[in-house]
């Protein structure tokens, strides 16, 4: 359902039936409520629109709700309307923070004048928000996410909150979707950061060695075992433990890794002294673990101790708006590692890109990048030597036309969150146009709303 403009309380049907009637013919969605209790239940911190509000209600008064709003987030707009009795009250109320207050009888094109400059407010502070976010991540040292798209927003959205605890994170997604550069990332803008990021592949260890990896071992502790040597856990201490492709872990180990989660100690092979370690645990896996706890392949407590903050990778084919900042960040990299000039790619190259079906994900795309920059516009031919398809598929012009035009829009709709007023601004068509081409390429503005 897409997110109203506007909520209005009122608790006079015909005042609610009128204001419902004007906003839709000015194309404001409205969502209207007969008390102030129940339109709260319906907002949050994120709430793109503003409110618009009687003073005199049964049980919640409008200076009321306006300070349960702003108790949410001050940046909503709350405007009161107002009887000719209360002037002195509303004067009051914009001193606690109400953007504005109507006098009844109100003009409606005043009022709609006035509601339109709160939303562009409102969008304003909530785009310097995020601008602000964005600053503040790019301003960290180490590894960036990079994604403009709305799946990457809502893994930045999910592991923002939990960076400076230890809380256990899962991290799912296919093989090359960037478990490993997410896990680092986290490392890295906690406050463990100054501590060791120790990575570990369960499914590349072979399975009797392993154990001792993970927990070390004594001088003695088995055949080969010439001196004492500290395990990936240990060494993580205070620090964070990557373990990628977890559901590669033998079951035995499995008990032993949940105690250091439930105890945080360990023992190495061979020793009967216990260790306290302080260790953060990031896993990884491209498999659905709760499938293999339910088929008893994996064990249940484990999945449930690990899966305390569980983040959903997108696959690239998913965030396809994404490639082209991806593939430039990736060439600028290779291009300093190899003292090349970096070439950026043209709109039909970049149409080409978003084409392809990525099975390899962001590490296809990385590994093209580097292919790009050594070897030029050829790398994107598949005649590069590296025996990968045509990143083009063999598409026609048409059909790349298409992906490109599709792209642009997606892209602006997420600029706008799904406003398509502002949205047909930026790409300078019309109403009509925009919503032919919507339906073309099957899109949705509620898809692009926060």
């Amino acid at each position: 359902m897409t997110e109203p403009s506007v909520i209005f309380v009122d608790d006079d049907p015909h005042i609610r039936k009128a204001i419902s009637q004007t906003f839709a013919l000015e194309e404001l969605a409205v969502a209207c409520f007969e008390d102030a209790a129940s339109a709260l239940e319906t907002i949050t911190a994120e709430y793109e629109g503003v409110v618009l509000c009687d003073y005199n209600m049964p049980g919640m008064d409008g200076l009321a709700m306006l300070d349960r709003v702003r108790d949410l987030d001050d940046a909503i707009p709350v405007v009161i309307l107002t009887g000719q009795g209360d002037i002195s009250t509303a004067v009051s109320a914009m001193q606690q923070g109400a953007y504005d207050f109507i006098e009844k009888p109100f003009d409606h094109e005043e009022l709609i004048e006035l509601l339109r400059h709160a939303l562009e407010k409102r969008h304003l502070a909530l785009e310097n928000r995020r601008l602000k976010a964005q600053l503040k991540h790019l301003a960290r040292p180490g590894p960036r996410l990079l994604g403009e798209s709305a799946t990457m927003q809502r893994v930045m959205s999910t592991i923002d909150p939990v960076l400076d605890i230890s809380a256990s994170v899962l991290l799912h997604g296919e093989t090359g979707s960037g478990k490993d550069a997410l896990a680092r990332y986290i490392h890295e803008n906690s406050q463990r950061s100054a501590h060791n990021f120790v990575a570990i592949n369960c499914g590349a260890v072979p399975e009797n060695l392993i154990e001792s990896e993970l927990f070390g071992h004594e001088a003695g502790a088995f055949t080969g075992a010439d001196k004492r040597r500290i395990g990936k856990i240990e060494h993580a201490h205070r620090g964070t433990l990557f373990l990628d492709e977890l559901e590669s872990m033998p079951m035995p180990l499995q008990v032993k890794l949940l105690r250091v989660l439930e105890e945080q100690k360990v023992e190495r092979l061979g020793s009967n002294q216990v260790i306290d370690v302080d260790v953060r645990i990031i896993a990884a896996t491209k498999a659905d673990l709760k499938e293999l706890s339910d088929a008893g392949e994996f064990r249940s407590d484990l999945y449930y101790r690990l899966n305390v903050v569980k983040v959903d990778i997108p696959s690239l084919r998913e965030r396809k708006e994404d490639i082209p900042l991806l593939f430039h960040h990736f060439v600028l990299i290779a291009a300093a590692r190899y003292d090349r000039e970096s070439i950026p790619l043209d709109a039909t190259q970049a149409a080409r890109l978003m084409q392809h079906s990525w099975p390899g994900n962001v590490r296809e795309l990385r590994n093209l990048a580097e292919r790009y920059v050594l070897l030029g516009p050829a790398a994107l031919d598949g005649n590069a030597g590296n025996g990968s398809d045509d990143v083009a598929g063999r598409q026609t012009l048409t059909e790349m036309m298409d992906g490109f035009e599709r792209s642009a829009i997606v892209s602006a709709l997420n600029a706008c969150h799904g406003s398509i007023k502002d949205t047909m601004v930026q790409l300078g068509i019309a109403r009509k146009t925009l919503y032919d081409k919507m339906k073309k390429h099957g899109l949705d503005k509620a898809q692009f709303k926060d």
